[in-house]
């Protein structure tokens, strides 16, 4: 098991969301080498409001028809997106950003949020990144429930 699932676990031990997801988004923005943000987006009032992060200003609302974690929300599914300026439809928070990855916060079949994490290369994310993030939604969007 990673070091990062070890301490997402811990993390995960404190009774307050806010606290949960300020240090994981702490901890997340130290485990990846070359991002630019990292963060939570949480489902409320049929959108996406920004929770938590580590980075620049970000968006605060986003409909669920639009962007990278809009889709991840409309499909339950993770994103893995090498070039954010080929995806159509991209919100561009930060001109910098070139790769975005946003995993689904979902426990038995309901989504909470989403963690969306973005790097200003182009093709940083791997698959393998992309699982351990799922393994990271999991214990988080468990203690969300």
């Amino acid at each position: 098991m990673s070091i990062l699932i070890e301490q997402i676990k811990e993390i995960v031990k404190d009774t307050d969301e806010i606290a949960i997801l300020a240090n994981c988004s702490a901890i997340l923005n130290e485990s990846f080498y070359d991002i630019n943000w990292v963060g939570f987006y949480l489902i409320k009032n049929d959108e996406l409001v920004l929770g938590p992060f580590q980075g620049k200003v970000a968006c605060s609302h986003i409909p669920f028809e639009k962007g990278v974690c809009g889709k991840c929300v409309r499909t339950k599914e993770s994103q893995l997106i090498t070039n954010v300026h080929k995806f159509d439809g991209h919100i561009a928070c930060d001109s910098v950003s070139n790769s975005e990855l946003v995993v689904p916060l979902i426990y038995e079949d309901q989504i909470f949020g989403v963690i969306d994490v973005d790097s200003p290369t182009i093709n940083y994310f791997t698959k393998k990144q992309q699982k351990e993030m799922e393994a990271v939604a999991k214990l988080i969007a468990q203690r969300l429930a």
